[in-house]
């Protein structure tokens, strides 16, 4: 099992776990509003570290530190709305090799 798999059944688990007893738990329990927020807040992060970085003024693994916990939180996010990793690297898989111009394009029709 990769790490993506072993994440999405760690954060499925977690949904019998009480709030007090888990991070991620405590997200759910607070739900989607709060972990919507986490994502958008994770976001600007590693929008600002990656900013840093190419500035000189932050190492590079802090990107990839705000990078794993914007993608942490998206996969909590998955998580509550019942989905996981695997439905997002299908919808990579379909799009590989496609025209970046030509995907776009077609999610306007």
């Amino acid at each position: 099992m990769d790490v993506l798999q072993q994440l999405a059944a760690t954060l499925e688990a977690r949904k019998n776990a009480t709030a007090d007893e888990s991070y991620v738990a405590s997200l759910y329990a607070k739900g989607l509003d709060k972990i919507l927020e986490k994502v958008g807040e994770e976001a600007v992060e590693t929008i600002l570290a990656a900013k840093n970085v190419k500035a000189g003024s932050d190492p590079a693994d802090r990107v990839i530190s705000e990078t794993a916990d914007l993608w942490f939180h998206s996969l909590v996010m998955l998580a509550d709305l019942g989905l996981g990793p695997d439905a997002v690297l299908d919808e990579l898989s379909r799009r590989f090799g496609l025209s970046g111009h030509d995907e776009k394009a077609a999610r306007s029709d």
